[in-house]
């Protein structure tokens, strides 16, 4: 698993335990650089991709809920909206990634912890995102 893969998934626990625990997830990951929760320090990538999200946090979610076709974002399974959360991130903000990639890897993430569905559905929302992304200013 290369190091983006693993900042990733990182990310992605980080967003959804915060969503878990009902607690800010930059105030979360602050936690988890000062004290970190294993012995690895947190990858910098991590920590970029979960500023991202919390910085275009609102966009990201009102995009996510207009393009996902009848599944609003709380219907979602929250792994998903974690999941989307940080595909949305590179895929529209992410100019270090080639879209391309951003979906694949958050497909593979699904594939991994998430539900049979899941997999097919982020490909698609994702891959939306990245057709109307021009379109967004």
């Amino acid at each position: 698993m290369s190091a983006r893969t693993k900042a990733r998934k990182r990310a992605l626990d980080l967003l959804f335990e915060a969503e878990a625990r009902g607690v800010n997830a930059g105030d979360l990951l602050r936690d988890r650089v000062a004290v970190p929760a294993t012995p690895a320090p947190l990858n910098p990538y991590t920590a970029t991709l979960v500023e991202g999200v919390i910085a275009h946090w609102r966009d990201i979610n009102e995009l996510l809920a207009t393009y996902s076709q009848g599944w609003s974002l709380d219907r979602m399974p929250a792994v998903d909206r974690a999941i989307l959360r940080v595909g949305a991130f590179e895929v529209l903000y992410g100019a270090e990634v080639p879209e391309a990639v951003a979906i694949s890897e958050a497909v593979a993430l699904a594939t991994d912890l998430s539900t049979d569905e899941s997999p097919k559905f982020i490909n698609g929302l994702l891959g939306r995102l990245a057709q109307v992304k021009p379109t967004l200013a």
